[in-house]
């Protein structure tokens, strides 16, 4: 059960979670899966997207990485779907269920 698509995610500082679309591989291209993760749940798997992480994507592009560090806020796609694959193998019942897109 691995995360194929991320279609959309959206940190919401309001609500205090991670907003995620996304299509796991088992998925076919008319479905999609929703689901609001707190981030608290998200820091207590060590990612820490509101503050971003620029030690986890060391030996980039100079230019990038100081870009990524003047916004503190960027999140890179692949953290997202790393912590997502992790949180669902160790919590299968949260996964969503598939709808039609």
């Amino acid at each position: 059960m691995q995360v194929k698509d991320l279609i959309t995610f959206y940190i919401n500082e309001f609500s205090n979670t991670l907003d995620v679309t996304f299509r796991l591989e088992t998925d076919g291209d008319e479905e999609i899966r929703n689901d609001s993760i707190s981030i608290d749940t998200v820091e207590e798997f060590g990612y820490n997207f509101l503050n971003g992480d620029v030690d986890s994507h060391e030996g980039e592009d100079d230019l990038f990485e100081n870009y990524y560090m003047e916004d503190s806020n960027l999140v890179y796609e692949e953290d997202v779907i790393s912590f997502l694959n992790e949180y669902y193998m160790i919590n299968p019942k949260k996964l969503p269920t598939s709808e039609p897109f």
